[in-house]
Protein backbone atom coordinates (compact mmCIF):
# COMPACT_ATOMS: atom_id res chain seq x y z
CA UNK A 1 0.00 0.00 0.00
CA UNK A 2 1.54 3.52 -1.13
CA UNK A 3 0.20 7.16 0.77
CA UNK A 4 0.99 9.95 -0.68
CA UNK A 5 0.44 13.12 1.27
CA UNK A 6 0.67 16.75 0.34
CA UNK A 7 4.27 17.30 1.87
CA UNK A 8 5.84 14.91 -0.47
CA UNK A 9 4.26 16.43 -3.70
CA UNK A 10 5.97 19.61 -2.43
CA UNK A 11 9.23 18.01 -2.29
CA UNK A 12 9.22 16.74 -5.23
CA UNK A 13 7.74 20.15 -6.94
CA UNK A 14 10.71 22.26 -5.52
CA UNK A 15 13.28 19.84 -6.30
CA UNK A 16 12.01 19.31 -9.94
CA UNK A 17 11.95 23.35 -10.02
CA UNK A 18 15.76 23.57 -8.91
CA UNK A 19 17.22 21.03 -10.46
CA UNK A 20 15.84 22.12 -14.11
CA UNK A 21 16.79 26.05 -12.80
CA UNK A 22 20.45 24.34 -12.42
CA UNK A 23 20.71 22.90 -15.34
CA UNK A 24 19.07 26.56 -17.46
CA UNK A 25 21.53 28.46 -15.23
CA UNK A 26 24.63 25.88 -16.07
CA UNK A 27 24.15 26.03 -19.75
CA UNK A 28 23.73 30.30 -19.83
CA UNK A 29 27.19 31.68 -21.58
CA UNK A 30 29.46 33.28 -19.47
CA UNK A 31 30.31 36.82 -19.60
CA UNK A 32 33.85 38.30 -19.76
CA UNK A 33 34.93 41.51 -18.65
CA UNK A 34 38.71 42.90 -19.79
CA UNK A 35 39.72 44.01 -16.96
CA UNK A 36 43.72 44.29 -16.95
CA UNK A 37 45.78 45.11 -20.23
CA UNK A 38 49.88 43.79 -19.90
CA UNK A 39 52.14 44.59 -22.20
CA UNK A 40 56.03 43.52 -22.88
CA UNK A 41 58.44 45.99 -24.34
CA UNK A 42 60.84 43.92 -27.27
CA UNK A 43 63.55 45.75 -28.09
CA UNK A 44 65.27 45.57 -31.82
CA UNK A 45 68.40 47.11 -32.26
CA UNK A 46 71.37 46.64 -35.00
CA UNK A 47 72.07 43.41 -33.10
CA UNK A 48 68.38 41.80 -34.04
CA UNK A 49 69.67 39.38 -37.14
CA UNK A 50 71.35 37.66 -34.46
CA UNK A 51 68.36 36.14 -33.32
CA UNK A 52 67.32 34.08 -36.24
CA UNK A 53 63.35 33.89 -35.50
CA UNK A 54 62.92 37.53 -36.39
CA UNK A 55 65.09 37.67 -39.16
CA UNK A 56 63.38 34.55 -40.85
CA UNK A 57 60.35 36.30 -40.09
CA UNK A 58 61.17 39.38 -41.23
CA UNK A 59 63.33 38.57 -44.35
CA UNK A 60 60.80 37.37 -46.44
CA UNK A 61 58.32 40.22 -46.71
CA UNK A 62 61.45 43.03 -46.53
CA UNK A 63 62.99 41.12 -49.99
CA UNK A 64 59.38 41.19 -51.42
CA UNK A 65 59.00 45.08 -50.79
CA UNK A 66 62.52 45.56 -51.70
CA UNK A 67 61.90 43.76 -55.20
CA UNK A 68 59.20 45.83 -55.62
CA UNK A 69 60.53 49.08 -54.73
CA UNK A 70 63.77 48.54 -57.00
CA UNK A 71 61.87 47.74 -60.22
CA UNK A 72 62.65 49.73 -62.90
CA UNK A 73 59.79 51.73 -64.36
CA UNK A 74 61.07 54.66 -65.86
CA UNK A 75 64.25 56.79 -67.33
CA UNK A 76 65.28 60.53 -66.86
CA UNK A 77 67.82 61.83 -68.96
CA UNK A 78 68.96 64.59 -66.66
CA UNK A 79 68.84 65.34 -62.75
CA UNK A 80 65.67 66.50 -61.81
CA UNK A 81 65.99 68.99 -58.49
CA UNK A 82 64.31 71.28 -56.56
CA UNK A 83 67.39 73.69 -56.26
CA UNK A 84 68.12 74.27 -60.07
CA UNK A 85 66.35 77.41 -61.03
CA UNK A 86 65.65 80.70 -58.67
CA UNK A 87 61.47 81.07 -59.77
CA UNK A 88 60.44 77.46 -60.95
CA UNK A 89 62.26 74.07 -61.07
CA UNK A 90 62.63 71.36 -63.55
CA UNK A 91 61.50 68.79 -60.38
CA UNK A 92 58.82 71.61 -59.85
CA UNK A 93 57.71 71.40 -63.16
CA UNK A 94 57.59 67.58 -63.79
CA UNK A 95 55.51 66.86 -61.26
CA UNK A 96 52.93 69.77 -61.27
CA UNK A 97 52.96 68.60 -65.31
CA UNK A 98 52.23 65.06 -63.92
CA UNK A 99 49.78 66.32 -61.69
CA UNK A 100 47.79 67.86 -64.04
CA UNK A 101 48.26 65.31 -66.76
CA UNK A 102 46.75 62.20 -64.14
CA UNK A 103 44.65 63.94 -62.15
CA UNK A 104 42.71 65.70 -64.74
CA UNK A 105 40.82 62.91 -65.98
CA UNK A 106 39.46 62.11 -62.24
CA UNK A 107 38.37 65.28 -61.34
CA UNK A 108 36.32 64.91 -64.65
CA UNK A 109 34.95 62.09 -63.43
CA UNK A 110 34.08 62.97 -60.36
CA UNK A 111 32.83 66.41 -61.23
CA UNK A 112 33.02 66.63 -65.03
CA UNK A 113 35.08 69.57 -64.78
CA UNK A 114 38.82 70.73 -65.44
CA UNK A 115 41.54 71.31 -63.45
CA UNK A 116 42.88 74.89 -64.38
CA UNK A 117 45.78 74.96 -61.96
CA UNK A 118 48.11 72.96 -59.94
CA UNK A 119 49.98 74.63 -56.93
CA UNK A 120 52.32 72.69 -54.86
CA UNK A 121 55.15 73.57 -52.16
CA UNK A 122 58.33 73.06 -52.55
CA UNK A 123 59.41 72.10 -48.80
CA UNK A 124 57.13 69.30 -49.87
CA UNK A 125 60.00 67.56 -52.20
CA UNK A 126 62.08 65.58 -50.19
CA UNK A 127 64.66 64.17 -52.57
CA UNK A 128 65.61 64.92 -56.09
CA UNK A 129 64.26 62.31 -59.40
CA UNK A 130 68.11 61.40 -60.33
CA UNK A 131 69.35 60.88 -63.73
CA UNK A 132 69.22 57.46 -65.24
CA UNK A 133 66.81 54.24 -64.35
CA UNK A 134 63.65 55.21 -62.59
CA UNK A 135 61.97 53.02 -59.58
CA UNK A 136 58.78 53.34 -57.57
CA UNK A 137 61.66 53.74 -54.57
CA UNK A 138 62.53 57.15 -55.72
CA UNK A 139 58.76 58.08 -56.10
CA UNK A 140 58.77 57.35 -51.79
CA UNK A 141 62.28 59.68 -51.71
CA UNK A 142 60.87 62.73 -53.36
CA UNK A 143 56.93 62.03 -51.75
CA UNK A 144 57.61 60.34 -48.45
CA UNK A 145 54.17 61.65 -46.96
CA UNK A 146 50.58 60.96 -47.27
CA UNK A 147 49.70 63.69 -49.02
CA UNK A 148 46.48 63.34 -51.25
CA UNK A 149 45.69 65.59 -54.27
CA UNK A 150 42.33 68.27 -53.54
CA UNK A 151 40.99 70.41 -55.83
CA UNK A 152 40.01 73.76 -54.52
CA UNK A 153 37.46 75.97 -56.25
CA UNK A 154 39.06 79.81 -56.08
CA UNK A 155 37.84 83.21 -57.22
CA UNK A 156 39.54 85.20 -59.70
CA UNK A 157 40.57 87.66 -56.71
CA UNK A 158 42.12 84.74 -54.62
CA UNK A 159 43.95 83.41 -57.64
CA UNK A 160 46.10 86.80 -57.58
CA UNK A 161 46.42 85.84 -53.56
CA UNK A 162 47.76 82.81 -54.75
CA UNK A 163 50.12 84.81 -57.00
CA UNK A 164 51.36 87.39 -54.72
CA UNK A 165 51.99 84.69 -51.94
CA UNK A 166 54.61 82.76 -54.54
CA UNK A 167 56.42 85.84 -55.14
CA UNK A 168 56.34 87.64 -51.71
CA UNK A 169 57.75 83.68 -50.40
CA UNK A 170 60.53 84.16 -52.96
CA UNK A 171 60.50 79.82 -53.19
CA UNK A 172 60.34 78.22 -56.69
CA UNK A 173 56.64 76.84 -55.52
CA UNK A 174 55.73 74.23 -58.07
CA UNK A 175 52.89 75.73 -60.42
CA UNK A 176 51.26 74.97 -63.78
CA UNK A 177 48.10 76.57 -65.33
CA UNK A 178 49.45 80.25 -64.58
CA UNK A 179 52.04 82.38 -65.59
CA UNK A 180 53.16 85.44 -63.45
CA UNK A 181 54.51 88.01 -64.92
CA UNK A 182 57.30 90.47 -62.76
CA UNK A 183 59.13 93.53 -63.22
CA UNK A 184 62.67 93.97 -62.23
CA UNK A 185 61.89 94.12 -58.78
CA UNK A 186 59.97 91.44 -58.64
CA UNK A 187 56.38 93.12 -58.49
CA UNK A 188 53.73 91.68 -60.24
CA UNK A 189 52.91 93.19 -63.27
CA UNK A 190 49.83 90.42 -64.81
CA UNK A 191 49.18 87.28 -64.00
CA UNK A 192 47.73 85.42 -67.28
CA UNK A 193 45.67 82.33 -67.76
CA UNK A 194 45.72 80.46 -70.68
CA UNK A 195 47.28 83.79 -71.82
CA UNK A 196 44.07 85.83 -70.56
CA UNK A 197 44.06 88.28 -67.61
CA UNK A 198 42.67 86.85 -64.62
CA UNK A 199 38.99 87.25 -64.35
CA UNK A 200 38.24 88.18 -60.47
CA UNK A 201 34.74 87.40 -60.95
CA UNK A 202 34.92 83.62 -62.63
CA UNK A 203 36.00 80.22 -60.17
CA UNK A 204 39.51 78.37 -61.20
CA UNK A 205 39.77 75.32 -59.88
CA UNK A 206 42.99 74.82 -58.62
CA UNK A 207 44.74 71.39 -57.74
CA UNK A 208 46.96 70.92 -54.82
CA UNK A 209 47.86 68.68 -51.51
CA UNK A 210 45.67 68.42 -48.71
CA UNK A 211 48.34 70.18 -46.62
CA UNK A 212 47.94 73.01 -48.49
CA UNK A 213 44.17 73.11 -48.61
CA UNK A 214 44.37 73.19 -45.34
CA UNK A 215 46.34 76.41 -44.73
CA UNK A 216 49.87 74.42 -44.72
CA UNK A 217 52.98 76.50 -45.59
CA UNK A 218 50.89 79.83 -44.73
CA UNK A 219 49.00 79.22 -47.86
CA UNK A 220 45.37 80.48 -45.94
CA UNK A 221 43.93 81.43 -49.23
CA UNK A 222 43.08 78.12 -49.76
CA UNK A 223 40.45 78.22 -46.90
CA UNK A 224 38.51 81.18 -48.28
CA UNK A 225 37.41 78.89 -51.10
CA UNK A 226 34.07 78.12 -52.94
CA UNK A 227 33.88 74.76 -53.03
CA UNK A 228 36.89 71.64 -51.91
CA UNK A 229 36.74 68.29 -53.67
CA UNK A 230 38.86 65.40 -52.52
CA UNK A 231 40.15 63.12 -55.56
CA UNK A 232 41.58 60.52 -53.03
CA UNK A 233 44.67 60.32 -55.24
CA UNK A 234 47.97 60.55 -53.38
CA UNK A 235 50.85 62.60 -54.91
CA UNK A 236 53.35 59.63 -54.44
CA UNK A 237 51.13 57.20 -56.03
CA UNK A 238 50.21 60.12 -59.22
CA UNK A 239 54.42 59.66 -59.87
CA UNK A 240 54.36 55.81 -59.71
CA UNK A 241 51.85 56.34 -62.34
CA UNK A 242 53.49 59.00 -64.31
CA UNK A 243 56.73 56.55 -64.41
CA UNK A 244 54.85 53.81 -65.32
CA UNK A 245 53.09 55.75 -68.27
CA UNK A 246 55.93 57.23 -69.57
CA UNK A 247 58.93 55.11 -69.86
CA UNK A 248 61.29 58.56 -70.40
CA UNK A 249 60.39 61.38 -68.16
CA UNK A 250 61.42 64.92 -68.81
CA UNK A 251 60.74 68.07 -67.03
CA UNK A 252 58.82 70.75 -69.24
CA UNK A 253 60.94 74.31 -69.66
CA UNK A 254 57.00 76.01 -70.13
CA UNK A 255 57.33 79.45 -67.97
CA UNK A 256 55.34 79.61 -64.93
CA UNK A 257 57.01 82.79 -63.73
CA UNK A 258 58.39 85.33 -66.22
CA UNK A 259 60.89 88.24 -65.12
CA UNK A 260 60.58 90.77 -67.72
Amino acid sequence: MTFKSKNTNLLYTIFVTTLTLSSLTSCKTKSYHNYLVEGKKIEINKDYAVNKSIESYISPYRNHINKDLDSVVSYCPETLDKNKGEWQTNIGNFMTDACMELANPVFMKQQNKQIDIILLNSGGIRSIIPKGNITKRNAFEVMPFENSLIVIALKGEQIKTLAQHIITEKKPHPLNGLKIILNKENVITNILFKDQPIDKDRIYYVGTSDYLANGGDNMSFFLKNEGAYDLNYKIRNVLIDYFYKHKTIEASNSPRIIKE
